[in-house]
This record gives C-alpha cells, structure tokens and sequence, in this order.
C-alpha cells in the first residue's frame, strides 16, 4: 500500500504490528483521527499497513538475546522513513528512547492504566504460589522482581501475544503470569486477570499502557507537514508529561536491554511524581528513587530521578 496521494489511495497510511492488540491500538488512533478531522471520515481516508517486526517473527528466545524491545519497531520506523506509511502506532513501552533521524513523536493517547495485571489459576498473589513454583514472563523488569520477592520461584520464557499466553497458562504450562492491564482492558479481556497489581506489588514498566504515534518532522514536505497537523490533535499533554518523565529517567540510566529498569510518573495538578527503579536480573539487589517536581520540565525531573539512581548502584550495575 502507498502512503502517495494518487487519487484512490489514502490521504493517510498508519502502520503498526499486526498483533490482535496491536491492531486495536491502531483502530483507536484511526477513530480518534476521523473524530477529529472529518475530512479523513469518507471511505478509504485512513488505510492500515500491517507490518511484521524482528520481534513478532522470532519467539523463541529471550528479547534482551535478539536485539531488546526495540525489535517491535524497527521495520515500522524503517517504513516511516522510507515513505511505505505516513505514521507509526507504537506501544510506548516498545520505543527506544531514540527514535529514526527526521521523525518525531507526535502524539501521545489518553494513557490507560499503567499496571500489571496477575493472572493465576493457583494464587491471587505472588506470596501465595507454592515452592517452586513456575512463573511465566519474558520481562526481565517482572522477573527481577518477582525474584526480589519470591527467590524461590522459577522464571521462564512466556512470549507470544495475549491469546497465546492465555492458552498456555489454562494448558497448566506455568502457576501464573503477568499480562499489562491496558492490553487486557483494549482487547476486553480484564476479566481474565485475578486482580491488577498495585505499584507497590509490581512496578510498572516506563510508559506502560500509553499508546504513540511517530510521524516524518514535516519539514520535508507540505505534507508531512499536513499529517503532523492532523495527528496532532491526538495528543493528551497529562499523558504525554508523565510518559516524557519516565522515558527522561530511562534515557539517564541507558541500561542495557538486559537490566530490569521500571518507573511510574503520577501527576497531581501541576506536580508530578516519579518513581524509578532498576534491579539486578536475579533480583538480589535493587536500587531506587522518587522525586516530586513540576509538571512543566518532565524531562528534568527524569533525568534527575535516573541521576538520583546511578549514584547509589553505579553505572557498572547498569552494564548488563
């Protein structure tokens, strides 16, 4: 599909990975955009690209062993870039705090909750589970504190997408798992959850539960310039000042794509709170901070939450 503007194409091309939820993260941006601009409301005005990352394609290993959760998103900003779309729906726990050359970050949605969710056949909390038992992830952020916890647990691998998780967890393959509650409550699916996971049970991972969209600058073309305008209006600033915040934090500390490193930014009025925390993969050792600052420089209270981190573990524990 061409992101060109030949008559009977799109005016506007959105891609993303073709996961059941990330189609519905894509669905929703569509229908917000058609809210917003009428224009794109006639037949054919928005086209959907389904687009197949590194990471969908190999499942069979650890994410931090092929390459991290950056794997999600690069054939999708190579597309960007390349012309094949005109936006890019990432989750934005996905994204690199980098992003491709001439793209920028357009738009942030209404985040929605933040949280893990438990699912478990067995217990409705982690220190409920048996000796021994399995727990299924594929988050090294989950596993370090499951482990922090519960050093008794057994961690292994538990990828694929929410239906298959869900199937392998009622075939018996693991006592329990985490599942982000937003992909849940997109898919309809909360009910399956045991319960979600308060902040202080699991803290989340950066800007869990908020949904992106990653545009060309607009400065190569009028119109580029013209789809910033439109994606624009998607933007939510409470959403986007907490996820700035967290992925500040994120970009100071620079783990390597094997560290657990999780943080959660609230915002009361014009005060934000963030809370960062990075662990060692065993769940041994774990170190902290939460700061409180305004919510007009989020990226100066994340840097300084990561700073205020790396001084009390050091660079070399982030190394990997």
């Amino acid at each position: 599909m061409s992101a060109s503007t030949t008559p009977g194409t799109p005016r506007l091309v959105l891609g993303s990975r073709g996961s059941p939820l990330a189609m519905r993260q894509t669905h929703e941006v569509r229908d917000r955009l058609i809210a917003a601009w009428p224009e794109l409301g006639a037949d054919g005005a928005i086209g959907i690209e389904e687009i197949k990352t590194t990471g969908d394609a190999v499942r069979d290993r650890p994410l931090a062993d092929i390459g991290g959760k950056g794997l999600f998103i690069k054939e999708i900003e190579q597309a960007l870039v390349a012309g094949r779309i005109d936006a890019a729906v990432h989750s934005m726990k996905d994204m690199e705090t980098t992003m491709a050359d001439a793209t920028v970050l357009v738009a942030v949605l209404p985040r929605e909750d933040p949280r893990d969710a438990w699912l478990s056949p067995v217990a409705d909390r982690i220190e409920g589970l048996p000796d021994g038992a399995r727990i299924g992830t594929a988050s090294v952020r989950r596993a370090a504190q499951v482990l922090n916890r519960r050093p008794d647990l057994q961690v292994v691998l538990f990828r694929g997408n929410v239906d298959t998780r869900l199937r392998k967890l009622a075939e018996g393959e693991v006592a329990a798992t985490f599942l982000a509650a937003a992909g849940l409550s997109r898919l309809g699916l909360l009910d399956r959850a045991t319960r979600v996971l308060g902040v202080e049970e699991m803290l989340p991972a950066v800007a869990q539960g908020a949904i992106g969209v990653q545009s060309r600058d607009g400065s190569a073309s009028a119109r580029d310039a013209e789809i910033r305008r439109w994606l624009s209006a998607l933007d939510d600033g409470p959403s986007r000042v907490r996820v700035t915040a967290e992925r500040a934090m994120l970009a100071a500390l620079d783990g390597s794509c094997r560290t657990p490193i999780a943080g959660h930014a609230t915002l009361d009025g014009d005060r934000l709170t963030l809370t960062g925390l990075v662990l060692s993969p065993d769940g041994r050792h774990s170190h902290g901070a939460a700061l409180t600052g305004g919510a007009d420089d989020p990226e100066a209270l994340g840097r300084d939450v990561g700073e205020s981190i790396l001084a009390r573990c050091g660079r070399g524990f982030l190394a990997g």
